[in-house]
């Protein structure tokens, strides 16, 4: 790697038991931000786009496109090695007080709803954390997505600091394709607003009703 051609660091073998890393890069300067984080001269805070699953053997065959089947964390049922949204840091976080500015949206009007919620660093190092929303259909007459990520934020926190993370939600993050109205719709019923710091590692939840 000196030398300034690609490679690999690797630690380990992902899903062994005695693995604590799998790390590759592809250029000498990718490896050396690795080494800060794994040094601990850089404090992570990136989240992973996509799943990891455990085997292959829980996944759909390649050419089914059908996403229903649990090829993405919309829709998946099993327990992964990596969720959807998940990230390591040196620090650590606390959620409380979720708030929303209403309790109800209108099926057939504009909507606007504020989502607040306080996170704290409580950990003795700055730190970012990426603050997630997810919106869950509970009551939909169609096959809907076990969650959907709908807003995210990455906010940076000194030891001990807390602040308030805000977000804005419209009719877009409530509705869903009707084939057969040809149009976005909004179904009568509740919603679940999830707040957490990954697919699966949710802090708090209120309800919200659809009339």
């Amino acid at each position: 790697m000196g030398v300034g051609l690609p490679g690999v660091l690797v630690a380990g073998v992902v899903g062994e038991p005695e693995a604590s890393a799998a790390v590759g890069v592809e250029f000498v300067a990718q490896g050396q931000a690795i080494a800060d984080v794994l040094f601990g001269d850089y404090n992570p805070g990136g989240r992973l786009p996509v799943t990891f699953h455990k085997t292959v053997e829980e996944l759909p065959p390649l050419g089914d496109y059908d996403i229903t089947k649990g090829r993405t964390y919309m829709f998946n049922k099993n327990k992964v090695l990596y969720p959807f949204g998940y990230g390591l840091s040196y620090s650590s976080f606390a959620y409380s007080n979720l708030t929303l500015d209403k309790n109800s949206i209108s099926a057939e009007g504009d909507n606007n709803v504020i989502v607040s919620v306080d996170v704290q660093n409580t950990s003795d190092l700055k730190g970012d954390e990426v603050v997630q929303l997810y919106i869950k259909d509970l009551k939909s007459s169609v096959i809907q997505p076990i969650k959907r990520l709908r807003e995210f934020k990455r906010i940076t926190l000194d030891q001990g600091d807390i602040t308030t993370v805000t977000f804005s939600l419209g009719n877009e993050d409530f509705s869903y394709w009707d084939e057969t109205k040809k149009g976005w719709h909004i179904e009568p019923g509740e919603f679940e607003i999830q707040v957490g710091a990954s697919s699966v590692d949710i802090k708090l939840v209120k309800t919200i009703a659809a009339n």
